[in-house]
């Protein structure tokens, strides 16, 4: 297993902090024990879990695009295919009820590691790349899913 380069840890560690806030928040965690100016609890809970997780789950895809457009091969358009999926889940699920949004990201989520996971085995990715998407992958799952319990 090769190790995760420091700048892709930092970074992605780093872009968990929204879901960890929105998954804090969610259960009151965060507004309950701490004192916070109402702009701070506008972008809290629910809502931005749902707005961060959407935009995380398509730029995502956009990674999956670009391995599948580095196969160049007869997987090229297959995985092209795959890398909207994703994407196209979330778009339709946005003026669901929340929970349906919720269900919707975990499902995009869990299917992208399994996307992730063909394009390691084929070579397409990172030596390293299942180590950090698993990992973050996750912890977004938690989050999620608190959230989901959690959604009005």
């Amino acid at each position: 297993m090769a190790r995760i380069p420091t700048s892709a840890l930092i970074l992605g560690l780093a872009g968990l902090i929204p879901f960890l806030w929105g998954a804090a928040t969610s259960v009151g965690i965060a507004v309950q024990y701490l004192p916070l100016p109402d702009i701070i609890l506008v972008y809290s809970g629910a809502p931005m879990l749902l707005a961060y997780g959407t935009v995380i789950l398509s730029f995502m895809s956009g990674v999956i695009w670009g391995f599948a457009a580095k196969d160049g091969g007869p997987w090229m358009p297959i995985g092209l295919t795959l890398s909207v999926l994703p994407a196209l889940l979330i778009f339709f699920a946005f003026n669901l009820p929340a929970l349906t949004q919720f269900i919707a990201l975990i499902l995009g989520f869990s299917g992208l590691l399994l996307i992730d996971w063909t394009c390691q085995r084929k070579g397409l990715a990172p030596d390293w790349w299942m180590s950090l998407r698993g990992m973050l992958t996750s912890i977004v799952l938690f989050c999620l899913v608190i959230g989901a319990a959690y959604s009005p």
